[in-house]
């Protein structure tokens, strides 16, 4: 049976993978419960009201300036943010569950991070191998000893989830160095609360706003002084990284003031952002820059976006790093296999979700039966590095599977195998049809100074494929939207506005110098393109070789200008007409050109990305014009 979504003109009909869980319908093709609202809503609006909305809503993502840029892209290429209209829905009571092992985990993580950066006792008492302590390239020994401000290592927390046929949720992945997608989720909501309104309403979807709200709050009370107005910042490698509009979009909801390492500097242990107002002391630092990265002088020498003596400042106490430096140990796949027994060490509690099952090779029992379940587990590396992505041996030649197991008993600690768990089904539109599509889903919790809350919905990430083994946003993978169903009384009372209001603690005068020398140059670019295509226009003429030397410049005079102005070199004016016209072409024309038209446009374009949100009520026109 297929469950259709009736229409008087188009039905959308949907039917799931064989063997898969599909979170829509029942293998009987019925809708399940939850899904039910969703599916008589939609199925209302038919093929043809649905695309309409769809394209609504993908000018919204184009408007908005939602991208994503996947390592894989050219410099300065972008890539609008992939979105599917057919939300995520999860019932309410499932959630209570979901979020209580959430809040488990980000408790027991905390509390491991602040067991081996302090006592050690769980190296001591050998609950933990120390291989995936001391050989972990995330264990930053300057940071050992640090207690950060309130006591907290771990202030946002990410975890990944995924069904299995059966219909159990187990975690695949954890995220505790610095987690990306909270403002994708944001924006993800927005845009389809605006693009399904009635649906939205009909469904009585749990709202995020009040976690965005809490996470400010909590951002602004960890200010090491007890000043009325603390600066925070949010601390991004920069416009190249391939989440830097969450960056500036999450500045700009909170109205904080997003820097650069460059806009930073570190004078008495204390740390400071530089504005055309002078130096002005830095509290909090929500942190999107790995941390091996954040200071070349005590951690990665070669960094150029860090910041000198960042990690003397923490260790002074005088500024919260949100998440404190070294967190990112925890999140290799070995330490899941050891959590149950952690989580009875640290908590006195059993796990309340399982992780999926987890072999680290470097113990003896756990190599012998990767051996004999080769062909059935998934390969990682304990400590994953850039490039290096998970192996499936079943997909290898048997040479394939020969060198990865030699591989593997050269080197056992550096390798982990886990369970391949077929990944459940959700409908996604594809412009004419409904159809089923691998699902992984992606929710974050928040310290907000006396416990952990967790966002009320998450990214629900999307394969490109019918089969998919991975699901990433960097292999081309799509979004969702994911609702959490709640009582109508309820979501009643918790609604209010969309659209975050900026406190009166945004820095709305802390202008980094950067900033403010880039919008000086965004100006100067602007009109230097402006003269040089005026100056084309006059000259161009001459390139054709149908010179009227009654109205335009000959060619020599052409040449003779460029020279004089520098834009050409001296001797080209001894050249044959050929070369010179070529060399005046090349003048306006070519990127390779220093003080050409083209290479002036290219400054210009990326001035534009160098100039974020820095945190005002009234976002800079610029800025907007630009973007």
């Amino acid at each position: 049976m297929i469950a259709s979504f009736e229409s008087e003109k188009t039905p959308l009909k949907y039917s799931g993978i064989p063997g898969h869980w599909d979170e829509a319908v029942l293998p009987s093709g019925i809708p399940r419960r939850h899904w039910r609202g969703l599916y008589v809503e939609v199925g209302r609006m038919g093929l043809s009201q649905l695309h309409r909305r769809w394209s609504s809503g993908q000018q919204l993502i184009q408007s908005e300036g939602v991208t994503y840029n996947p390592a894989s892209l050219p410099e300065g290429s972008e890539y609008m943010w992939p979105m599917d209209p057919i939300p995520m829905a999860i019932d309410e009571s499932e959630w209570m569950k979901i979020e209580a092992a959430v809040v488990q985990r980000a408790r027991l993580f905390n509390a491991i991070l602040s067991d081996l950066y302090g006592e050690q006792r769980l190296l001591h008492g050998r609950h933990i191998p120390a291989p995936l302590v001391f050989a972990n390239p995330h264990f930053l020994r300057p940071c050992f000893g640090i207690k950060p401000l309130g006591g907290v290592h771990l202030h946002s927390y990410a975890v990944d989830l995924a069904r299995s046929p059966d219909g159990r949720w187990w975690v695949v992945g954890d995220r505790t160095q610095a987690p990306s997608g909270m403002g994708y989720t944001l924006q993800n909501r927005l845009i389809s609360a605006r693009t399904l309104p009635g649906v939205f309403n009909q469904c009585h979807v749990r709202q995020l706003a009040r976690f965005f709200d809490r996470k400010r709050e909590t951002l602004l009370s960890l200010a090491a002084t007890q000043r009325s107005n603390p600066t925070v910042v949010v601390l991004s490698p920069g416009p190249h990284n391939e989440t830097y509009f969450e960056h500036s979009f999450l500045a700009g909801q909170w109205g904080f003031t997003l820097v650069e390492g460059a806009d930073l500097t570190v004078l008495d242990r204390r740390v400071y952002v530089k504005t055309l107002g002078g130096l002005r002391p830095v509290d909090v630092i929500l942190r999107r820059i790995d941390e091996d990265f954040c200071d070349p002088l005590e951690l990665r020498g070669d960094s150029l976006i860090g910041v000198p003596g960042l990690v003397d400042a923490a260790r002074g106490g005088h500024v919260a790093i949100d998440n404190a430096l070294g967190s990112g140990m925890v999140e290799t796949p070995a330490v899941m296999a050891f959590l149950p027994g952690l989580s009875t060490q640290l908590l006195g509690e059993d796990l309340k979700m399982p992780s999926v099952a987890t072999w680290w090779c470097g113990h003896e029992e756990a190599l012998a039966y990767v051996r004999e379940h080769f062909t059935e587990l998934v390969i990682k590396p304990t400590f994953p590095r850039f490039g290096h992505r998970a192996e499936f041996p079943d997909a290898l030649s048997e040479a394939g599977r020969s060198e990865l197991l030699r591989r593997i008993e050269a080197r056992p600690e550096e390798f982990v195998a886990q369970e391949r768990i077929p990944l459940s089904t959700a409908p996604v539109f594809n412009e004419t049809r409904l159809t089923p599509r691998h699902v992984m889903l992606r929710l974050y919790a928040s310290w907000d100074g006396n416990e952990y809350a967790v966002m009320p919905g998450g990214l629900t990430r999307v394969s490109t494929q019918d089969s998919s083994r991975a699901i990433a946003m960097q292999l081309g993978g799509g979004s969702k939207d994911t609702w959490i169903l709640g009582d109508a009384e309820e979501v009643h009372h918790a609604r209010r506005p969309l659209a975050l209001l900026r406190g009166a603690h945004g820095n709305a005068g802390d202008l980094p110098s950067r900033v403010a020398d880039n919008l000086f140059w965004l100006g100067r670019y602007t009109e230097r393109v402006e003269s040089r295509v005026r100056f084309a226009r006059a000259l161009l003429p001459t390139l054709s070789g149908e010179e009227d030397f009654g109205r335009v410049a000959s060619l020599e005079t052409a040449t003779r200008l460029l020279s004089g102005l520098g834009d050409l070199p001296s001797e080209i004016v001894f050249a044959s007409l050929g070369e010179q016209r070529w060399q005046v072409h090349s003048a306006f024309g070519s990127g390779a050109t220093f003080a050409s038209v083209a290479a002036d446009r290219g400054q210009l374009h990326h001035l534009p990305h160098a100039v974020p949100h820095c945190g005002s009520d009234r976002p800079d026109p610029v800025c907007i014009a630009f973007r």
